[in-house]
Formats: C-alpha cells, structure tokens, sequence
C-alpha cells in the first residue's frame, strides 16, 4: 500500500501519525525512499522505509463509517480469556504488534476483564494502557471528538462488554445444567417405558 503526503497513518505500537514527507534519504552509505511521518502524541518525527511500510504494519487509519463497528465489537461480550500469564502475555503482544485496532481493541477488552478479578502485573497494566491510547486516539482523530469524549465512549463499551460477558456466561451456565439435567432424565424415562 502507498501513502501519500497528508495521509493519516497508524504506527503499531505508536499511534497515529500524518505523512508530511516522502523523501530520499542514504543512511549508512544506502539510499533508499522514506515516509516522513509527524507522530501526532508526541508530535516527533519518524521515519519509516519505503520498502519496509507493509512490514512494519503501517497501515490506514480507520475510517468514520468503521467507528461504529468498533464501538460495537468493544461492547460485544466476546473476551479471550487465558488462564497462564506467560501465553496471555505473548499472544496479546503479539495482537499489539499487528497494527490492526481490532486486535488491540481484543487486547483492551481482555485485559479490562482480567483487571476487574485481579490484578495484573505492570507489564499488563502498562499494555492495557497503551492498548487504550491506541484505541482512543485512532477513534478520537478519525471523528475528530475530544479524546474524553471518546474515552469515555470507550469506558462505557467497555462497561457493556462486561455485561454482555456476564449473561453469556450464565446463559452459557444454564445450557450446561439443562443438558445436564436431560441426560439424566433420559435413562429414567427409558426405564419407565420399559417397566411399563
């Protein structure tokens, strides 16, 4: 994929960023072609090989119409949920990597849950954190709302993701004790048929 200068980019890990410059550059006795981008919550300049834009996972920032499916996949209920710390910890660095704001949205939901029975370590807190600035200021630069207005939409769907997670769960529950409850009902009927 190509940028063009003015584009809004998203820099896993990093945020959002404006294409300023496409410009040539020779580092270390190399020329190659570079993106010039201006960060926009640091405002620092990063520079990002041509070549290497899709490898790094620079991608488009989202656009208006997409805010909505992902104020709705936030509220969803679906949650990864690991049980070890080492597994959960590589496979939501791994999300956060990817660029893709679906998967770190995957990464505030499931770490949001994992905070409200316990607490995490500081790595997690940390990423839970910048999983949540990755989120607020995508959303927040596409609408161009406050990011606390956005922020607090994103609480409030977080909020409902909780919810919905908690009657999937015990609709979830109640499914496990009917079947349950059918298996068991099952040989007392054969029997009664037989013994009539």
């Amino acid at each position: 994929m190509e940028f063009e200068v003015g584009d809004k980019v998203i820099y896993p890990n990093h945020g959002l960023g404006i294409v300023e410059k496409i410009e040539e550059k020779t580092i270390l006795g190399t020329t190659c072609g570079f993106y010039s981008l201006r960060m926009k919550s640091s405002d620092t300049m990063v520079l990002v090989p041509l070549d290497n834009a899709e490898g790094v996972g620079l991608r488009p920032a989202i656009s208006d119409t997409e805010v909505r499916k992902l104020y709705l996949q936030l509220g969803n209920g679906k949650i990864d949920n690991h049980q070890n710390w080492k597994g959960r910890f590589k496979d939501n660095s791994d999300k956060m990597r990817t660029g893709s704001i679906r998967d770190v949205i995957d990464v505030l939901k499931s770490l949001s849950f994992l905070s409200k029975s316990k607490n995490l370590s500081f790595r997690e807190k940390r990423m839970l954190d910048r999983a949540k600035f990755l989120v607020v200021s995508e959303i927040s630069a596409v609408t161009e709302d406050s990011t606390e207005s956005v922020e607090d939409k994103v609480t409030k769907a977080l909020e409902r993701c909780l919810v919905n997670r908690a009657r999937q769960a015990k609709k979830a529950k109640a499914t496990k004790v009917a079947k349950k409850v059918a298996k068991v009902k099952k040989p007392a009927a054969r029997r009664a048929a037989r013994a009539s």
